[in-house]
């Protein structure tokens, strides 16, 4: 019994020397982590980002005129024109008109039926 013990140990202590004295599985089992740390970062992060600024750039081009819609500095306006850059709100009681970037657009309240 004591031989199968002592057999068992010393195989299992060159199989983890073998491991140590190779240079590729050592860089693997150090490079492992990272990589799966991006992958976890790509599906939790990266991902769904992009997924949102494609569904926020999808709603800047398809304003209509007669929208209303919200900016990202917070002013509530109805689109009066549309233009490549640029979008000319309504806003408030007297009518008057701010010309706004179309970038600083961050909702569109208009309910479209397709």
């Amino acid at each position: 019994m004591e031989e199968s013990l002592a057999a068992v140990a010393s195989s299992a202590a060159e199989a983890s020397e073998a491991a140590a004295g190779n240079p590729v599985v050592t860089l693997l089992v150090q490079i492992i982590p990272f990589v799966l740390i991006a992958v976890v970062f790509y599906f939790l992060l990266i991902r769904p980002q992009r997924k949102r600024d494609k569904e926020v750039q999808k709603m800047r081009n398809s304003l209509e005129v007669g929208d209303e819609i919200v900016t990202s500095g917070g002013i509530i306006g109805r689109v009066v024109s549309i233009r490549e850059d640029t979008v000319v709100i309504e806003t408030g009681s007297d009518r008057s008109k701010i010309r706004i970037m179309r970038w600083a657009i961050s909702a569109n309240n208009t309910v479209h039926d397709n």
